[in-house]
C-alpha cells in the first residue's frame, strides 16, 4: 500500500539525492499518442523545494517529453532504490521545458554546474507523492557513469551543435511541437494562403 502526500518530505528529498538515475513519464493527450518513459542519469536533477524539481535535459534522440509538456503539462517521476532499504517513489505533478536559448533556462543553468551543454531544463511542480515498497525492484551495484552522451553533447562547436538540437527535435514522433528555434518565424496568413495557392 503506498503513502501518499501532497509535497516531498525530507526523507523523500535524502532518497532522491542518494539514487543514480531516475525515470520520467508523460503522454499526449491523443488517445492514439504514444506514451513515453525516459530513464535519466548523471547529477542532472536538483529539488528546488518541497513542491518543485528541476532537471537538465543533455539530449537524446527524441524530443517527446519536452513536446508532451508543451501540450499538457502532465508529468510523472519516478526512482527506485536498488541498493538499501526496498522502495519506490513517485513524484506526480504539471511540468514545464525550458528551452536553451529561453530565458528561464538561463536563470537555471547555474543549478546545474559541469553541464555546459543542453537542449532544456525541465521543471515539475509538484502535486502528488507516493512511496511503496518495492519489493519487486532487485539489487544492483553502481559501477559508473557511461561518458557516450557526454562526449557527443561537447563533440561539435557550439553553433554546430545548436542548429543540430533544432533540426532533429523539431517535434515528436507522433507530430507535437518540439523545439523552435528563436529566429524560426511563424507563417502569417498571408503566406499561408500562397503556399496552399501555389
Amino acid at each position: 500500500m503506498a503513502d501518499a502526500y501532497d509535497r516531498l518530505q525530507p526523507a523523500h528529498m535524502d532518497f532522491i539525492a542518494s539514487q543514480k538515475m531516475f525515470f520520467v513519464a508523460t503522454s499526449p493527450l491523443s488517445g492514439d499518442g504514444r506514451i513515453n518513459l525516459s530513464p535519466k542519469g548523471y547529477d542532472s536533477l536538483v529539488v528546488i523545494d518541497p513542491h518543485t524539481i528541476a532537471w537538465i535535459d543533455l539530449g537524446g534522440s527524441g524530443i517527446e517529453t519536452l513536446a508532451h509538456l508543451k501540450e499538457n503539462g502532465r508529468i510523472t517521476l519516478m526512482w527506485c532504490a536498488f541498493e538499501g532499504r526496498a522502495n519506490i517513489l513517485r513524484a506526480y505533478g504539471r511540468g514545464a521545458a525550458h528551452g536553451l536559448d529561453e530565458p528561464r533556462f538561463a536563470e537555471l543553468k547555474p543549478l546545474f554546474p559541469g553541464h555546459d551543454r543542453a537542449r532544456s531544463i525541465v521543471t515539475v511542480r509538484v502535486e502528488r507523492v507516493a512511496d511503496s515498497c518495492g519489493w519487486g525492484v532487485p539489487f544492483y551495484d553502481f559501477k559508473s557513469e557511461r561518458d557516450q552522451l557526454r562526449r557527443w553533447v561537447d563533440d561539435k562547436p557550439y553553433d554546430e551543435w545548436r542548429a543540430r538540437r533544432y533540426a532533429s527535435n523539431a517535434q515528436s514522433i507522433d507530430g507535437l511541437q518540439g523545439l523552435v528555434a528563436p529566429d524560426a518565424q511563424s507563417p502569417t496568413p498571408e503566406t499561408s494562403d500562397k503556399a496552399t495557392t501555389s
